[in-house]
């Protein structure tokens, strides 16, 4: 059968009154005009409430319940959040008790450690690259090998050892050290490792054991800060697989040791939504007990702008 020609004929079509419909939009939620002077709690309340605005405030009412009712708030860092020159923000925050532990992945505890010998971090991996001294320095691979290998060797964790290190020698630039701030307000820092993924596993004294041991003993005491998040918040910063997928095994055996995690927030900061972060972090995690945020934007201005709101009040 072949279909004419024909127009539709709208004459029958039913509408109904615009105010009795259900609208995502509405002039009440929209955003305040910025009055000079109120700083910046006067730029977090005239966000609209609306979409990240809305979410933008709930994960900072979220991070201060946590952090008045001494509930857990665990940091995920990627090694763009220190590259980026984020270090003194996080410290600041951490001074104000809204970091309870720090997870990393081997890029970060590189770059932190970089910062702390010398003020400066992040090579040019293609100039770099070509001559063959991409990943060479020998400072890097030497001290923070030996540091790790010495430290697991005592018993420690891979972080627990760069942080001891670091606090045990104060370098020139420990002040730019998340770990060395950590080693001196006692906040632990946990590391987990892929091998073959960070510079120092290029260097001869890169030990797969101590590696292996170290990051397996940290995962285990990452499982147990995981467990205390009841009620408080963990957030991923700029690690797009393997905190993601870490953070996850340790919900998972919190969970099957009977700690359900009820009322946990989950926040996840990166300039793109990913697979792993979105569902690993913002999902899964919370599904049914809690409440997961997605803040899409660059971690050198979001990071600063949530502790400015943290900080101020």
């Amino acid at each position: 059968m072949k279909f004419p020609y024909e127009e539709f004929d709208l004459s029958g079509v039913k509408t109904y009154p615009l105010a009795t419909r259900k609208s995502k939009a509405n002039a009440s939620d929209f955003a305040r005009v910025f009055k000079a002077g109120s700083g910046v709690t006067g730029l977090v309340e005239s966000l609209p409430s609306i979409l990240a605005g809305s979410d933008f405030r709930a994960i900072v009412a979220a991070l201060r319940a946590a952090r008045d009712a001494g509930r857990g708030i665990i940091w995920g860092l990627g090694a763009h959040v220190l590259k980026t020159g984020l270090s003194p923000v996080l410290i600041e925050l951490m001074e104000a008790g809204f970091v309870s532990a720090l997870a990393m992945n081997g890029a970060g505890v590189i770059h932190d450690f970089e910062l702390a010998v010398s003020g400066s971090t992040s090579e040019d991996v293609e100039e770099a690259l070509g001559p063959g001294r991409f990943g060479m320095a020998e400072e890097t691979g030497r001290d923070l090998n030996g540091a790790i290998n010495r430290g697991v060797r005592s018993g420690l964790g891979l972080g627990q050892s760069v942080v001891a290190h670091l606090h045990r020698t104060q370098p020139s630039y420990a002040n730019v050290s998340v770990l060395a701030a950590a080693g001196r307000l006692e906040i632990p820092v946990t590391v987990h490792v892929a091998i073959g993924t960070d510079i120092i596993h290029m260097h001869r004294d890169a030990s797969g054991a101590a590696l292996g041991e170290g990051s397996l003993r940290d995962f285990r005491y990452f499982v147990s800060n995981v467990a205390r998040l009841e009620r408080g918040v963990y957030l991923n910063c700029g690690s797009a697989v393997v905190l993601p997928e870490v953070f996850l095994k340790a919900v998972a055996l919190a969970r099957n040791h009977g700690k359900p995690l009820t009322g946990l927030t989950t926040v996840n900061i990166d300039f793109m939504r990913q697979y792993r972060p979105q569902t690993n972090v913002v999902s899964r995690p919370v599904a049914g007990i809690g409440i997961g945020y997605s803040l899409v934007g660059h971690h050198e201005i979001l990071i600063p702008l949530l502790a400015a709101a943290l900080i101020e009040q």
